[in-house]
């Protein structure tokens, strides 16, 4: 559960704006008018930010339309750089252009007074609103990505074996390697289950590249030999524990 929060910073007013525990969407908050004192509002933002629960503060940074720094765009960094020393926690920086046109076109489309004291307390936190939506829009596209890639190297992982009944078994590979001079195959249940959890079986690699075959190890020693070269050798890809902590599957001899 987290709660990002995001201000519109401008030289007289800040709107202010809030996700939701899920980060699916953003509300329009408050607006802080500015006081002229450069630490106190510093101090008064932060503390919004404290009351809000924010797990992460977002800052709009004005830019050009080529995308260009101005001197706003200095004073919103010069604040933000102030704001993270007085929270102690990083503040994250978005691109706020045409934030504010929008915020300003959405109230009148939505038929706000346009008297500039009523609408000026609705659109900068609608303008923060519109920072804060961009924000949670890239991190749940990261967060998209993160997850199919994720899904892509398991799915790229997974080796599916039929028996001779013509049962199909789903596998995820651990490690091809060699043992004397043959190669062999250890693999993991993809979906196991309580009694399978840390078990590992390993078979013989025969046949060429275009037709490979998965043999049982019949001989007991011979198991328990290349087993041990498993463990050996799967150290150097993951924790000695472990691969101490897997057991040879006796079921699939």
């Amino acid at each position: 559960m987290e709660t990002v929060v995001a201000f519109d910073v401008g030289d007289r007013r800040i709107g202010v704006a809030v996700s939701d525990p899920f980060l699916s969407y953003a509300t329009p908050s408050d607006t802080y008018f500015r006081t002229g004192n450069f630490a106190g509002d510093v101090k008064a933002v932060a503390q919004i930010a404290r009351e809000k629960g924010a797990t992460a503060v977002v800052l709009g940074l004005p830019l050009n339309r080529d995308g260009s720094e101005s001197v706003q765009s200095e004073k919103t960094r010069r604040f933000a750089r102030a704001l993270e020393e007085e929270l102690g926690a990083p503040v994250v920086l978005e691109d706020e252009r045409y934030t504010t046109r929008a915020a300003r076109e959405d109230l009148a489309f939505s038929g706000v007074s346009t008297k500039r004291d009523k609408k000026t307390k609705h659109v900068d936190s609608l303008a923060a609103a519109y920072i804060l939506e961009s924000y949670l829009e890239k991190i749940q596209r990261s967060a998209d990505m993160k997850e199919q890639n994720n899904d892509y190297e398991q799915d790229e992982n997974i080796v599916e074996i039929c028996d001779d009944d013509g049962n199909t078994y789903r596998y995820e590979h651990l490690l091809t390697f060699q043992y004397g001079k043959e190669w062999y195959v250890a693999l993991t249940p993809a979906e196991p289950s309580e009694e399978e959890e840390d078990e590992v079986a390993i078979y013989r690699l025969t046949g060429t590249e275009e037709d490979e075959r998965l043999e049982t190890i019949e001989d007991d020693e011979l198991l328990e030999e290349v087993f041990a070269e498993f463990c050996a050798q799967y150290e150097d890809f993951e924790d000695a524990d472990e691969a101490a902590s897997l057991e040879p599957d006796e079921e699939e001899e």
